[in-house]
């Protein structure tokens, strides 16, 4: 089902890119504090923890044997991998960077969704996904150019942190058609509690660090934590499933170049990595990208 744009829809796409881009902020700020596992167990634990009362006396859907395969995908994939290869390519880019290329992922999206889905590919969703993406290009070329923060590393692109976040993207990519597929028949929500959980089972082991490192940490990175489970993951999560169930996967997918631009920004305010004025260029062509692909592209006439 694709709906045209409407305010929940809007508003739940808006709550999406807004906490997902203050996630990738946050994530540096308490990256000092916490492993790449010990932080994802920690946020799905309490994000599991919000959805669950979510989910309280709500009806839910009995999922078939194909179902819960793709739950399962959806949870080891997005929710698991995703987040330990973010947070530890975090650790070696800046904020700014490493959202800037996750945004491989709308372009992965919108070819599987068009392949798998068979959503085909608007002349829309296409041109605009060229621009967003050469958008994205010169934000990485103003960051690898020095104009960016400096990571722990020293350095401001680090290729193993380079590799690690296009992990996350290629994940993410085949996690969010999986998703669309099982939204077809089950709730937003029940899928995104299902994944939820299936993502911390998955990363159980890394509990006995995580008790380490939130008795020393401070205050202020386990609130982080915290927040990031109940933001970023079971707010933003529910909120793209429901947008996700009422529009194209490779629509909504291209929405995500949104995102660096306001981690650019949320990233130099809070932070303090400032951005090159180059990279602010590229944050206003991803959004011109943006605005041409929720487009809709142009239908022939009758008999044409």
């Amino acid at each position: 089902m694709d709906e045209p744009p409407n305010g929940r829809l809007l508003l739940a796409v808006g709550i999406t890119v807004l906490a997902w881009a203050s996630a990738f902020v946050v994530i540096r700020y308490v990256g000092p504090h916490f492993a790449p596992g010990s932080l994802t167990l920690g946020r799905l634990l309490v994000g599991s923890a919000v959805l669950s009362v979510s989910m309280a006396g709500r009806r839910r859907v009995r999922l078939d044997r194909r179902e819960w395969s793709l739950v399962a995908l959806i949870g080891v994939a997005w929710f698991g991998v995703y987040n330990i290869a973010l947070n530890a390519g975090e650790r070696r880019v800046d904020a700014g960077t490493a959202a800037m290329l996750i945004q491989l992922a709308p372009i992965l999206i919108g070819v599987l969704a068009g392949l798998v889905l068979g959503e085909g590919f608007p002349r829309m969703l296409v041109l605009g996904g060229l621009v967003a993406f050469a958008g994205t290009l010169v934000i990485g070329v103003a960051s690898g150019a020095g104009g960016g923060a400096t990571s722990s590393g020293g350095a401001t692109t680090n290729v193993v942190g380079v590799l690690l976040v296009l992990l996350s993207a290629v994940v993410y990519s085949v996690a969010m058609v999986a998703q669309k597929v099982v939204l077809r028949r089950l709730p937003g929500l029940q899928v995104t509690w299902l994944a939820c959980l299936v993502g911390t089972v998955a990363t159980l082991p890394f509990a006995g660090t995580l008790v380490r490192e939130v008795a020393v940490a401070p205050t202020r990175s386990v609130l982080g934590v915290v927040y990031l489970g109940a933001v970023p993951t079971a707010l933003a999560f529910s909120t793209w499933a429901y947008a996700l169930s009422r529009t194209s996967a490779g629509r909504l997918g291209v929405t995500t170049y949104v995102v660096p631009p306001i981690a650019i920004a949320l990233a130099w305010l809070w932070l303090g990595e400032v951005p090159a004025l180059l990279a602010v260029l590229g944050g206003v062509l991803s959004l011109v990208g943006v605005a041409i692909a929720r487009r809709p592209s142009r239908t022939p006439a009758p008999g044409a």
